[in-house]
């Protein structure tokens, strides 16, 4: 994503919250579960998932863990999907 940074309501980002989604459900867990393995209210997850806030790559990694995944393999499938649908963004220095 050269020259810009995506919206929290790009499809680019879109592609985040699923996966953000989609980690919680193969885990099993809930908004509220998720929430209190991170220590914080289930309105956090909620928001995250629902795109009113974005979450930061900290958080990533504290949500992949949370859900038992590995924080690399969830940024190896992102920049697949999100930089493999828009060759024209990758930049190969």
């Amino acid at each position: 994503m050269r020259g810009s940074v995506a919206s929290l309501h790009s499809p680019d980002y879109a592609a985040v919250r699923a996966e953000l989604v989609a980690m919680r459900q193969r885990a099993g867990l809930t908004q509220r579960d998720l929430a209190a393995r991170l220590g914080l209210r289930h309105t956090w997850v909620g928001k995250s998932e629902q795109g009113e806030r974005r979450v930061d790559l900290l958080e990533l990694f504290a949500w992949c863990r949370a859900c038992g995944e590995d924080a690399v393999a969830l940024v190896a499938r992102l920049d697949r999907e999100i930089l493999g649908s828009h060759p024209h963004r990758r930049t190969d220095n």
